[in-house]
């Protein structure tokens, strides 16, 4: 995950957001509530968490609308997408835990050593206490309540803390939590990034940061201060690899999907694409023609993709200059963009796709333009086979492919976290694997290849957060299948059970009768027969 800043603004008032450094007493007595509500015992019996995740359930059937328009109103997130990508996976959450609450928490027995016979042991998970989560906005209602659900499952109390990045989103979830939720264990805090770091000042029981590397340190320094367990799911460079055995017509509408859906601001969207010799060009063409099927004539640029459903049909490459839309519609030399071959649709220019989300704010606009292939630059001899241009009063970047590009370009060196897919041609999948193992662990990596041997070799010889054959996103989209990085991109795990347990102590717990007393067999001091008896054990299973 990326976070790219500027402050949108907070400017509301519901009972449970903090948005100032002057209301953050109010935020620490908050704090404290959640503290002595959970030394009260309140959060620990099943029917307290059954009823919060019935609530939350509640919640999201009854607001549902309300919290997708919000998105929509922070970034132009499609409310089609924020039900698909985000409440429907809540649901899902809460639908997969809640049943199996009593399963989880229940003893789990374990075999203890001959010598302690007789003797029983076992395990049991008790919550934590209050969790801190710091959820990011691409994803503002998921990242913010699947945490929680899991929280909830385990038994603790919980402070969210939203991105100010998605203020609107933020606020409604305020509202909602109060509203809906155990007041007594709950509290959202708004605020920026003086509120976060004054928060992090504060005692908690774990903390649950989503977001980019750079904050993931200061959130991993300030938890080491207070010995703070901590879970990071971060980001990176997610790498995709297609050989010539992938069906690359379905290979190219789900890597479009994956990289495209909420404009390309996804933690474990492919990030870019090693795609041997024989078949880049070709899966350029089509990854083009999918995006534009998919979210239609963003922009206006007719050249840039051809309309059909000819599987034949090729994108017009254009001249690989970056061209920025105007407010009147112009680019940046006071043509409109469809002026080049003879087009002279001025609505095309503002007509973006409804499917397709904005980019949230002008600064990371502005980084994700500045990564384009420059004509003037060292990554001249990229070329863009579709988009390269954008909409800055409207904050829309055209889905843009690009290919021949170099790994030292600038679209190279850090996750781009927007919609621009680089395309780099690769010998095989021995050179994708080294490749991969020369950068940053990604949080995911996805292989196109029918081949069961390259598989078995980007799973044995790759080390990613996840690991998807033919289809990007699909762990993101499971309760049953932990969610989480490594190395750069993330520690920890959570969804479903490893959710529970990401939120949990699991206590080892040990019982032995006083009678008979066998451990007097061992007991000092250390006579002959008591020394041999030593020694057999340690001979013993030789």
């Amino acid at each position: 995950m990326n976070e790219y800043g500027g402050s949108n603004g907070v400017d509301s008032t519901v009972p449970t957001a903090v948005r100032t450094a002057d209301a953050m007493a109010t935020a620490h007595e908050a704090i404290d509530r959640l503290h002595k509500t959970f030394r009260s015992g309140v959060t620990r019996p099943l029917r307290w968490r059954r009823a919060q995740l019935d609530a939350m359930e509640r919640m999201l059937r009854e607001q549902s609308t309300r919290l997708a328009r919000a998105a929509r109103d922070d970034f132009g997130k499609p409310v089609a997408e924020t039900m698909l990508m985000e409440i429907n996976l809540v649901l899902e959450e809460i639908r997969f835990a809640r049943p199996r609450l009593a399963r989880w928490t229940a003893r789990k027995p374990k075999p203890m050593h001959w010598l302690l016979q007789p003797a029983a042991g076992w395990t049991v998970a008790e919550p934590k206490g209050v969790a801190l989560v710091i959820s990011p906005w691409n994803y503002p209602v998921l990242l913010s309540l699947e945490p929680m659900v899991d929280a909830i499952a385990a038994g603790d109390c919980v402070c969210l803390k939203p991105s100010e990045l998605s203020p609107k989103t933020g606020r409604v979830l305020a509202t909602l939590v109060d509203r809906y939720l155990d007041r007594r264990a709950f509290a959202v805090v708004q605020g920026g990034a003086q509120e976060t770091g004054e928060l992090l000042e504060q005692p908690f029981d774990h903390i649950f940061y989503t977001g980019g590397g750079r904050v993931g340190r200061i959130v991993m320094e300030a938890a080491a201060k207070q010995l703070t367990p901590i879970t990071l799911e971060l980001g990176g460079k997610s790498p995709v690899f297609v050989d010539c055995t992938a069906d690359l017509d379905t290979a190219a509408r789900r890597i479009a999907w994956g990289r495209f859906v909420n404009a390309g601001q996804t933690c474990v969207a492919p990030d870019y694409v090693l795609a041997t010799s024989d078949v880049a060009d070709d899966l350029a063409q089509r990854i083009a023609k999918a995006a534009y099927q998919m979210f239609g004539m963003t922009g206006g640029r007719r050249d840039v993709v051809a309309s059909g459903n000819d599987s034949n049909t090729r994108i017009g490459r254009n001249d690989g200059r970056l061209r920025t839309v105007a407010a009147d519609g112009t680019t940046e030399d006071g043509r409109r963009p469809d002026d080049r071959n003879g087009h002279d649709d001025a609505r095309d220019a503002h007509v973006w796709s409804p499917s397709y989300a904005q980019i949230v704010n002008d600064r990371h606009y502005d980084r994700l333009m500045s990564l384009m292939p420059n004509p003037d630059g060292p990554s001249s001899a990229a070329h863009i086979v579709c988009g390269g241009y954008g909409d800055r009063a409207n904050r829309h970047i055209a889905p843009t492919i690009l290919t021949h590009v170099s790994p030292d370009a600038p679209v190279m060196q850090e996750e781009i976290f927007g919609p621009i897919l680089p395309i780099l041609e690769i010998a095989d999948a021995a050179s994708a694997v080294a490749f991969i193992n020369a950068r940053p662990r990604p949080l995911a990596c996805y292989v196109f290849s029918r081949n069961a041997a390259t598989r078995r070799r980007f799973e044995r010889d790759t080390s990613s957060g996840a690991l998807g054959f033919n289809l990007p996103l699909g762990h993101l989209m499971s309760s049953r299948l932990p969610f989480g990085g490594v190395g750069a991109s993330g520690m920890g795990a959570y969804h479903g059970y490893a959710g529970f347990l990401e939120f949990s102590h699991v206590k080892t717990v040990v019982a032995k009768p006083t009678l008979p007393d066998t451990l007097a067999a061992i007991y000092p001091p250390y006579t002959k027969r008591k020394r041999a008896l030593i020694s057999m054990l340690t001979d013993f299973g030789k």
